[in-house]
């Protein structure tokens, strides 16, 4: 009976080996595997030659894939596709798993660092009291230092509506104390029985 290796026994070497997830050498520390499409490694084996940089930023040439890949094996570090469009290709040798990671955790706190504007909506009534509108107008401050944009919205009622004018000096009022912490977007707006505007906060020089 013919000799034959068992499952266990090695690792053979087929034709499909491209076709393969590409293998990342194993390192400590947090990091995202490979996928199949992952342009590291066996995926360089594609192309004819590749310019090759070391981890250190050093530049070793034009190299066919197989040395290319020995090279990285020497730092134990991964072979990275990063210019595939260049001629010949771009290769730099680093930790592929360590380096997706750091960069996918920089866009994450990025996201978070951004501020998402949004709008606050204050009401007032056309004939308010002065404490009413210092409150309002306190609260109105505290959004558009935190960067909010605010709809400043007089609602009328009933003969109210008779009288508009009160209702824009209100709002002339409040631009008026909003001199240079806040500008208005576009006019007075007029919707049904609300008179609205949009101020927005003026960014204050770094």
């Amino acid at each position: 009976m013919p000799w034959r290796r068992g499952p266990s026994s090695g690792t053979s070497t087929t034709a499909t080996h491209k076709e393969e997830t590409p293998i990342a050498f194993f390192r400590g520390g947090p990091r995202i595997p490979p996928t199949k499409n992952s342009p590291i490694n066996e995926y360089i084996l594609r192309f004819k030659n590749v310019r090759l940089i070391s981890s250190s930023g050093e530049q070793l040439g034009v190299l066919e894939p197989p040395a290319a890949l020995a090279k990285g094996r020497e730092e134990g570090l991964d072979v990275v596709v990063i210019a595939e469009q260049a001629d010949p290709p771009v290769c730099k040798i680093m930790d592929f798993g360590k380096f997706t990671f750091e960069k996918k955790k920089k866009e994450h706190e990025s996201k978070k660092k951004q501020k998402v504007t949004q709008v606050k909506e204050i009401k007032f009534r056309p004939n308010i009291d002065e404490h009413d509108y210092d409150f309002k107008f306190r609260n109105i401050l505290r959004f558009l230092e935190e960067g909010d944009k605010v709809k400043a919205t007089v609602q009328f009622r009933g003969r109210e509506m008779s009288r508009l004018d009160n209702g824009r000096k209100v709002l002339d009022r409040l631009i008026k104390d909003l001199e240079g912490k806040a500008h208005a977007e576009s006019g007075t707006e007029m919707m049904g029985n609300r008179m609205h505007q949009i101020l927005s906060p003026i960014k204050k020089p770094h």
